[in-house]
């Protein structure tokens, strides 16, 4: 493990460096759930005041805040919290082609870069042009029921149907553009990007993938007497899950499930927004970061 990430900094480090990036007009939130991310926000916050520079700071579901956020007045959203926490925050922000800052409150950070006692070195770093923006990937996931969409979604990590309360096996039908890929009896299948193949779809197996790619992963759960591996879909491609039976339920990110239906199809295909963040150093922080958490064997994402 550790030659392969010597070697895939290597190669990075030989590739030309992004532009880099110097936020002016800077928002902090905290996740409200984590009683000490408001300290560190506002702690954050007048950091950039002692800079010279208005960052107002709040809770990541203040409305008033996030109004603001879609008034597009700021450059950089900074989250205090963890890879829930910036789930979230790139729920809000992607659309709007916003880039975001974590600072990790949680336990292991595999979306966050800063941990909550470097962040004031990071933030002169930020100050300094030492900053450059990764783009990441979403899904678009459409729920269709009789030809009609009953809603859409856009994922940063993953879109999984799966079973519901009833502790038995789901039957469901893959397609990949349009052609038939394989069925499933399983506890779920799980479409990921990229930014999700180190989220629920490495916890049931599937490989990593950098998080460059613009390809979706299928990772079933449990299979039984179906398809056990992995597939890693071309850039572009697009796929449709079909439920065969009943029992199945929708989460996208894991958000709260969507009861589904018989010959209920979720479509889901690359978004065409992009979750930006706010990097430092050579590109090969990803498998430093990875090698770091793989090895603290952790019992579970924070979120």
């Amino acid at each position: 493990m550790e030659q392969l990430v010597s070697l895939c900094t290597c190669i990075l480090y030989n590739n030309a460096m992004p532009d880099p990036f110097i936020p002016k007009r800077p928002v902090i939130t905290a996740y409200p759930r984590m009683p000490e991310a408001s300290a560190e926000a506002e702690a954050m916050s007048a950091y950039f005041k002692e800079k010279g520079m208005d960052a107002p700071f709040g809770s990541l579901y203040d409305e008033d805040l996030r109004r603001r956020v879609r008034n597009r007045e700021f450059d950089m959203l900074v989250i205090a919290g963890g890879d829930g926490s910036v789930l979230r925050a790139g729920h809000l922000c992607a659309p709007l082609g916003l880039p975001i800052l974590g600072v990790n409150l949680g336990r292991l950070g595999f979306l966050i870069q800063v941990d909550r006692h470097e962040w004031r070195e990071y933030f002169d770093k930020l100050l300094n042009g030492e900053a450059w923006i990764e783009n990441r990937m979403m899904l678009h996931a459409e729920h269709i029921r009789a030809g009609d969409s009953q809603g859409t979604w856009n994922a940063l990590n993953e879109v999984v149907v799966g079973r519901g309360q009833i502790l038995r096996p789901v039957r469901l039908s893959a397609s990949v553009d349009g052609r038939h890929l394989t069925s499933y009896v399983t506890d779920g299948l799980i479409a990921s990007t990229a930014t999700g193949s180190t989220a629920y779809a490495l916890a049931a197996g599937g490989p990593i993938l950098p998080p460059e790619l613009r390809n979706i992963l299928l990772v079933p759960i449990a299979p039984h007497l179906s398809v056990d591996r992995a597939v890693v879909l071309s850039e572009g491609s697009t796929v449709s899950i079909l439920v065969r039976g009943d029992n199945a339920v929708l989460s996208v990110d894991g958000q709260p499930s969507i009861v589904l239906m018989e010959d209920d199809r979720v479509d889901i295909r690359a978004a065409d927004v992009t979750a930006q963040f706010v990097r430092f150093g050579d590109p090969g922080y990803f498998y430093r970061n990875l090698t770091a958490h793989m090895n603290e064997n952790s019992l579970g994402l924070p979120r």
